[in-house]
């Protein structure tokens, strides 16, 4: 019987998704759910022996949840392409299957996160745990727009070695994917019923730089830890500056 079937979903990440799958190549399948890919991903998955599917764009969860329901392995492990799994990591989640006495439905695996290269190792960043690998038959992840999260049915434990993330390569391409995310996070929001109210655009920005360079240490990260707060406290007044926007364009119709 397959073990663990590792699943992704990507969209021209040539770039990363090579070293992804190489750290993957002790599973028994990769499943693949590509959304249009214009680069080598999909010929680059396809060499290191993934099972890929050409489909349409779903939101973030229905995609991830496309793939498990494709997977034939009993355990589930899901990966981002930006991720890589480390040998000690491997070693520690074949050991949890294959000694699973206490019958744990799924584990919470922690990452190391990357900025421009760098580990940030406070902020709230680390170890940032991660439900991943979960059997198929007891949890799936619900269908949010974005920060989707594996809902689980069933006894969770803690693994101790994390999975290297390779997040924001450098600014730019931390704005990009901010403007992305906090389009999707307004609409969520939105169609929740929520509504921004007159401080939701000046409080809360102020409080997520208090809660990730105070509260979460990020004075300790330095120069990086001053410019991660400071980003998403501007995250988070575009959230909702964003859902204001919603909101009034209901009201004119």
């Amino acid at each position: 019987m397959n073990r663990i079937s590792a699943t992704i979903i990507v969209k021209n990440e040539e770039a990363n998704i090579s070293d992804c799958l190489k750290s993957l190549d002790w599973v028994d399948e990769i499943i693949v759910s590509d959304t249009g890919s214009t680069d080598k991903t999909v010929e680059i998955c396809t060499a290191h022996g993934a099972t890929v599917y050409t489909d349409d764009w779903l939101g973030f969860g229905k995609q991830k949840n496309l793939c498990q329901s494709r997977a034939k392995s009993e355990w589930i492990f899901n990966i981002d392409a930006d991720e890589r799994v480390t040998p000690a990591l491997k070693e520690e989640m074949l050991l949890a299957i294959e000694d699973n006495e206490s019958g744990y439905a799924g584990y919470y695996v922690p990452r190391k996160n990357h900025f421009a290269g760098r580990w940030v190792r406070h902020c709230g960043w680390y170890p940032d745990y991660n439900l991943r690998l979960y059997r198929k038959s007891a949890g799936a992840f619900n269908e949010r727009r974005v920060h989707e999260a594996v809902q689980l049915t069933g006894s969770k434990r803690y693994l101790k070695n994390p999975i290297i993330h390779l997040t924001y390569k450098n600014l730019a391409d931390y704005h990009a994917r901010s403007e992305r995310y906090s389009t999707l996070a307004a609409e969520e929001m939105y169609a929740q019923g929520r509504r921004a109210g007159a401080t939701d655009t000046t409080l809360r920005p102020l409080f997520t730089f208090f809660k990730m360079y105070f509260l979460k240490l990020g004075f300790l990260d330095g120069a990086l830890g001053f410019r991660l707060s400071t980003l998403y406290a501007g995250y988070t007044r575009a959230k909702y500056a964003k859902l204001k926007g919603l909101d009034r364009k209901e009201s004119n119709g």
